[in-house]
């Protein structure tokens, strides 16, 4: 009988190695190759044509209906999915521990089963009387939720198979699944793989709507291997801190609708509740006498967000080495700005400690945010306040130039909406916000001038 080899698959990005070693060659971690099984090589034949089915092929142009859609209740989470779930789909949701997913799946679940549908939340994580207590604390008690605690999924689909599958199934969370046709341990690469085909494979045959709970790295991706992102139809990113009450429920990936969507929720005592205009949440009551504050009108998707962008800047005695912090940008894209406003509008911070912050504790990747920290910036080391009521958006090059970026008409309808007045814009930018004025600029320098009163 020929010896069994031993392989080592790496816990964070499921690369194979023939031998333990104490990095891993493809995505540099450390100590997380771990010994597992060989799979099970059920066929050794060569000869690929004979004994499969013939498929049936069908062209581009064949009649196609769009998927049915159930609501789970909450309009935010709707709005992330896309419309609400697909029968039949596999969703995947992570988050930090304690962010708030098994509440805002449980909020969902009652409010579905009150309509009616047959709804089954198996919890490997918690025991039935914990989830339970806290349906009760979120006045979710008398919702005819089906609770299981179980970690084996032998026994999840052959209890769930004996009758009517479930249209909604919950399973919190992937990593403690695991299947007796694999010999590792819960939360390995093999048996989140082997767990999460076999339950998806389900979904899909019973048209149930699968939603899977995930668990996080350090770094804030989702634990396991990667190619369970890819098993999956729909991809959500619960995100916030502890500290803060809002939560972003953000889409990465899906199948059903588009992608970059975000729901917004409060932490509350009743649990998660839903926030039809986040800019509240990330304008503050602004004192038009403080300088180094911008309104920037963000994007998530189809949705814009006002926020407010802060810098403070402090002079420093002549060779101290000035720091730069930022908090909620890119630190790089600020290093980049600070050099442009040097070379380009003869503005210097080299004697000078620079604090930007997002207020909030917003996230910005937006390359459109440029014009708005430039302009704090300069509000800041001048201590001039910038116009009451004006929003500031456009990207800046590294020659200097504003350069127009997507998607403005949303961005100046929803300033306008929330009573601004005045919009800081690139040049050929067309106004078409009623009430609106816009003020446009070619180069970052010629605001400066203006902003500065040079001219």
């Amino acid at each position: 009988m020929a010896k069994v080899k031993k392989k080592y698959v790496c816990q964070q990005c499921g690369a194979e190695s023939p031998r333990w070693q104490g990095q891993c060659d493809d995505c540099g971690g450390w100590n997380t190759l771990s010994e597992e099984a060989p799979e099970t090589i059920f066929s050794q034949r060569h000869d690929l044509q004979s004994g499969g089915r013939s498929l049936v092929l069908s062209g581009l142009n064949s009649v196609t209906t769009l998927p049915e859609r159930e609501k789970t209740g909450i309009a935010e989470f709707d709005r992330a999915l896309g419309g609400g779930l697909v029968s039949g789909s596999a969703t995947l949701i992570g988050g930090d521990p304690g962010i708030g997913k098994s509440t805002l799946l449980l909020q969902a679940a009652a409010f579905m089963a009150r309509r009616g549908l047959s709804v089954a939340y198996i919890s490997g994580e918690e025991a039935s009387d914990q989830v339970r207590l806290r349906a009760h604390r979120l006045g979710l008690g008398d919702a005819p939720v089906q609770l299981a605690s179980a970690t084996s999924v032998r026994d999840i689909l052959t209890t769930l198979g004996r009758g009517d599958a479930p249209d909604f199934l919950i399973i919190d969370s992937i990593q403690t699944m695991h299947s007796d046709l694999i010999e590792s341990a819960p939360g390995t690469v093999s048996q989140v793989r082997a767990s999460s085909q076999e339950l998806i494979r389900f979904a899909k045959e019973q048209g149930t709507a699968l939603v899977l709970v995930g668990h996080v790295t350090k770094d804030g991706s989702i634990a396991g291997p990667r190619v369970l992102e890819h098993m999956v139809d729909t991809v959500l990113s619960f995100e916030g801190e502890r500290s803060h009450q809002y939560r972003i429920l953000r889409a990465i990936k899906n199948r059903f609708g588009g992608t970059d969507e975000i729901g917004v929720f409060s932490m509350a005592e009743q649990g998660l509740e839903e926030v039809s205009n986040p800019s509240s949440l990330f304008l503050t009551d602004r004192d038009e006498n403080i300088t180094g504050a911008t309104v920037f009108p963000a994007l998530e998707g189809t949705r814009p967000v006002l926020v407010e962008i802060q810098a403070l800047t402090v002079r420093l005695a002549s060779g101290a080495t000035p720091r730069r912090a930022v908090v909620g940008w890119d630190s790089g894209r600020l290093a980049m700005i600070l050099a442009v406003l040097e070379a380009r509008c003869n503005l210097s911070f080299a004697n000078c400690e620079v604090y930007l912050n997002v207020a909030g504790g917003y996230r910005i990747s937006d390359p459109a945010a440029d014009v708005a920290v430039a302009a704090a910036l300069i509000s800041a080391l001048a201590e001039r306040p910038v116009p009451s009521g004006s929003i500031f958006f456009g990207e800046v090059a590294l020659s200097g130039e504003v350069r127009p970026v997507a998607h403005m008409p949303l961005r100046l309808r929803e300033a306008a909406k929330l009573g601004f007045s005045s919009a800081t814009v690139p040049s050929g930018s067309h106004n078409e916000a009623r009430d609106m004025r816009l003020s446009t600029y070619r180069t970052l320098a010629t605001y400066a001038d203006y902003a500065l009163g040079r001219g």
